[in-house]
């Protein structure tokens, strides 16, 4: 039995939630999102909740019923409050800015990175913190993710680019680890 899967999810004031087959429309102040609910599971409406259930007891149903209640809960919190994600950059002369829908990022390489945002994406620059902000959850992580991997955190310096709460792993070095290996 899915505990999460089986939780009602609430619908706010403002939301509005049509379903139509197999395909369900979310749409809130922030914009709408389309999915289409696999056939294997089954969407109910109740004035201010929506349920979703599945037609039989297999386990590949099983493992998808709580992912898609899940991503229909996250659809409705995203057109209602939008996701973000923040990343952090240090380093000498690493500098970042934002034209239009281009995030441009000047991080050591001989040439500026550029960063289009899909659609319904949008960037933020605010002294060394990149803000990524969206309704879908899955695209504000993928993007966040893809400029983390332009330059990733190297473990020596710290410099590169990070998640906002990510703690890197920093190592040694050369000259530590002689100290340590002569005090033996």
């Amino acid at each position: 039995m899915s505990r999460i899967g089986n939780l009602p999810i609430t619908i706010k004031s403002g939301i509005q939630v049509d379903i139509n087959g197999r395909n369900i429309k979310i749409a809130g102040p922030k914009g709408e999102i389309i999915l289409r609910l696999p056939t294997e599971l089954k969407i109910e409406k109740n004035n201010s909740e929506v349920i979703v259930a599945r037609s039989s007891d297999e386990k590949r149903i099983k493992s998808i019923h709580g992912l898609w209640r899940m991503l229909i809960n996250n659809a409705v919190v995203g057109v209602s409050q939008g996701w973000q994600r923040k990343l952090d950059f240090k380093g000498v002369g690493f500098k970042a800015e934002v034209q239009a829908n281009k995030l441009i990022l000047l991080v050591g390489f001989s040439h500026p990175v550029e960063i289009i945002a899909p659609e319904n994406i949008s960037f933020e620059v605010a002294k060394n913190v990149i803000t990524v902000s969206g309704i879908d959850k899955q695209v504000v992580g993928q993007v966040a993710a893809s400029i983390r991997k332009v330059k990733p955190v190297e473990p020596y310096k710290g410099k590169g680019i990070k998640y906002l709460e990510e703690i890197p792993r920093k190592k040694l070095g050369k000259a530590a680890k002689t100290v340590t290996t002569a005090a033996s």
